[in-house]
């Protein structure tokens, strides 16, 4: 972060801004959060507007193409056979549309029983009822919700049932007692 501050407080137009994994070793949508701003700084500050290489595993971070006119996203050419990854050493137009990760691990040496475990887990938690293919249920940790605390998902921000609810009354067609009623019926489903 010290270097990352370093580059947005002295860079100038004829700058060349090289950024690995800006954001990387904190929690997700903080090191999203992070990443994302670099690059509209970088992009929206007229004194810098410097060319940028930003390497970044965000895949969410490619949406901003659609915003960012200056903004051109590429990724490495990779060829699929089977269960196996055969990275090009070419730099193609356009966003990854998928992580290696899992694969890069195995061409790196990692024991083949951690790598399928990986891919149990990955299984898991892309599913939306994280049971394991060995039908173990997923352990999660449990977390204690400040109950003031609430985050939307920055990019399938949903509107709550509750919410959906809550737009179709007609309260004007409705008399003090059923409003209440109503009110009282809304706060216990929450």
């Amino acid at each position: 972060m010290i270097e990352t501050a370093n580059i947005l407080n002295t860079a100038t137009r004829r700058s060349l801004i090289l950024l690995d994994e800006i954001g990387r070793g904190t929690s997700t949508y903080d090191g999203l959060s992070i990443a994302w701003a670099v690059v509209e700084f970088l992009h929206n500050t007229e004194q810098i507007a410097a060319r940028t290489l930003f390497a970044t595993h965000y895949h969410e971070l490619t949406e901003l193409e659609n915003i960012l006119d200056r903004l051109k996203n590429y990724n490495v050419a990779v060829r699929e056979y089977g269960d196996q990854v055969v990275f090009l050493r070419k730099i193609i137009p356009g966003g990854a549309d998928k992580s290696y990760g899992i694969h890069v691990a195995q061409m790196a040496g990692i024991p083949l029983d951690v790598v399928n475990r990986a891919k149990d887990i990955l299984h898991g938690l892309s599913g939306s009822d994280h049971i394991l293919p060995d039908g173990q249920k997923m352990i999660k940790p449990s977390v204690k919700r400040n109950e003031q605390t609430f985050q939307l998902n920055i990019f399938e921000a949903e509107e709550h049932e509750i919410l959906k609810e809550v737009k179709t009354i007609k309260i004007e067609e409705m008399t003090p007692l059923e409003a209440l009623q109503k009110l009282n019926e809304l706060k216990k489903k929450l």
